[in-house]
């Protein structure tokens, strides 16, 4: 396995130096007080966020590929944390975050694997469609998790349905300053998300509601804050944890890295490609694996390519890693000097903030555009949302793999299929295959649209044997056109070789037209070469009409138009 170090970053483009360090320190702005919010979703100490914009900042900066991509926390792998390990132990405690800190570690551990045996292409199956409704999901349920601080309402249940239940009922006897900040908070960031995206909002709210609690002392006046926050450089080590844990933690690892490879690799890719620069999915594998590794031993959680903090550091004007070595230069002075004011942060700005990220995460827009083109598609995202409201992300997770991979085999078991037939000016033109009806006298000249594997194979031979049936006149030759097929399976061999041997003794001649080298070495792997006959092979359409045509009395009349 070959490394390039600084991949991100060389060639250094030296005019460009200064750009990138101030796109960079200008995200902090925006990073710092998001990634107090992720901790919170995360149920780990406030200050865990910002070690997630220390180390593993530096490590994708030295092993990854992309000049792109921004490592940050993310809301989604935050989530599966909190919904996940809060059944094992108390949020925030030793043992949690040792918990954290291995989920981390296999994370890093399975991505390594991942890269090994390259499997940056795993990406590509969880379809974008799934993807948005899941996130849409984690969005829901992670909003839902933020009412109670929001309202100073106690909530016990870790359901989302049960917890939103409980607000209602505790609105009641509410906490009306507590309740009123939030809202203020909350509607703030979300209105200048709207019309005004490149203003740091939620950093002004975090640090006018820290010098409000310092000057008028929000805590002895009902409005909860987070205390002390420690300062200075995270502590390395290893976490602690038994056998039977790691063993029960391995499924919380495998969703973050679902999440990590899907999100990653999306973001990395659409962007090297707007730059025209070269791809390398496996290569940004590596340095997420180090990127978490270092988090993992620095006591902090999972890491991800970020969508979103991509995109506003690429608005700001970065083409290189070194933004985001600047960004962790940024935390690195606010860890040493800048942690005290932390301890004045209400809970419930906080939750505001986690409320405003939450409900981003919600693309409306997109669900009414897969809604508007594909209803079908749109009933698959937001039956993945759901169960991630209903049941948990890790089970969304599990659903969105299972759905994305579903979607792709349905369109490979019912593929679209055409036949050759004469319009009234008896033109050939491509049309639905439609038992009834024929290319010409004698003949029909059918196309499949996808390779035959096991599981579409019968549905092939039902369909040849159908349009043979039902013809007006009796079949003499049936033309397979194969320029969708590149691949057939031993099953589907098998099924080709009893089709052949049922039409021989009805002196139906089968041909094959449009065949490729690789669907050419499968037939002839499958020994289906020598029962269908080397002059019955062809590589393109025409010539396996010309061949018809000479095989018959008569000439065939009428013009192709190609398929």
């Amino acid at each position: 396995m070959s490394i390039r170090l600084f991949g991100g970053i060389r060639p250094l483009d030296r005019g460009r130096v200064l750009r990138d360090v101030f796109a960079g320190a200008s995200a902090a702005s925006i990073n710092i007080p998001q990634v107090l919010g992720y901790a919170r979703i995360a149920g780990a100490p406030v200050v865990t966020g910002l070690y997630t914009l220390l180390l593993p900042l530096v490590a994708f900066a030295v092993f990854g590929s992309s000049r792109h991509l921004i490592v940050a926390a993310d809301s989604a792998t935050a989530a599966i944390f909190s919904s996940s390990l809060s059944q094992m132990a108390a949020p925030a405690g030793e043992r949690y975050m040792a918990l954290v800190g291995m989920v981390t570690l296999l994370t890093a551990g399975l991505l390594l694997a991942a890269r090994l045996f390259k499997l940056g292409f795993l990406s590509d199956f969880l379809s974008r469609t799934v993807l948005v409704g899941f996130l849409a999901g984690v969005g829901l349920q992670v909003a839902t998790a933020m009412l109670g601080d929001m309202s100073g309402v106690t909530v016990n249940s870790r359901y989302s349905i049960v917890r939103a239940w409980e607000v209602l009922h505790g609105l009641g006897q509410p906490n009306l300053s507590t309740l009123a900040l939030s809202a203020l908070v909350a509607g703030g960031i979300l209105l200048g998300n709207r019309f005004a995206a490149r203003v740091p909002l939620a950093l002004i709210a975090v640090v006018a509601a820290i010098a409000a609690s310092a000057k008028f002392d929000f805590a002895h006046q009902g409005i909860a804050v987070i205390g002390a926050v420690p300062g200075g450089l995270p502590v390395i080590r290893l976490p602690r944890v038994t056998a039977s844990d790691i063993l029960t933690l391995l499924p919380v690892a495998a969703s973050c890295v679902v999440v990590i490879i899907a999100q990653s690799a999306a973001t990395s890719r659409a962007f090297c490609l707007r730059y025209q620069e070269a791809v390398d999915s496996d290569a940004d594998i590596l340095g997420l694996a180090a990127a978490n590794t270092v988090a993992s031993l620095s006591g902090t959680f999972v890491v991800n390519g970020s969508p979103s903090q991509t995109a506003m550091v690429d608005r700001m004007g970065a083409r290189s890693q070194i933004a985001q070595l600047a960004l962790a230069a940024v935390v690195l002075v606010v860890l040493l000097a800048l942690t005290g004011p932390l301890e004045y942060l209400p809970r419930c700005v906080l939750a505001a903030v986690v409320f405003s990220i939450a409900v981003s995460m919600i693309d409306a827009a997109r669900l009414r555009a897969i809604r508007r083109e594909s209803p079908g598609e749109f009933y698959l995202a937001v039956t993945t949302a759901a169960t991630v409201v209903a049941l948990g992300v890790e089970q969304g997770i599990l659903l969105a793999i299972v759905l994305s991979l579903f979607r792709h085999v349905r369109h490979s078991y019912r593929p679209h299929t055409m036949m050759l037939a004469p319009d009234a000016a008896g033109m050939w033109l491509p049309v639905p295959a439609t038992p009834g009806k024929i290319t010409a006298p004698g003949l029909i000249a059918y196309r499949f649209g996808a390779d035959l594997f096991y599981a579409n194979a019968n549905r092939f031979t039902d369909e040849v044997r159908a349009l043979v049936r039902h013809a007006p006149t009796p079949v003499r030759w049936f033309i397979v056109d194969c320029s969708a097929i590149t691949d057939i399976d031993y099953s589907a061999a098998q099924v080709m070789r009893d089709l052949l041997d049922e039409f021989a003794p009805r002196e139906i001649t089968v041909l094959f037209a449009r065949v490729n080298p690789y669907m050419r070495a499968d037939m002839d792997r499958h020994c289906l070469t020598p029962v269908v006959g080397e002059a019955r092979i062809f590589g393109t359409l025409h010539e396996a009409l010309a061949a018809v045509g000479g095989g018959r009395p008569a000439p065939l009349t009428g013009k192709i138009e190609p398929v």
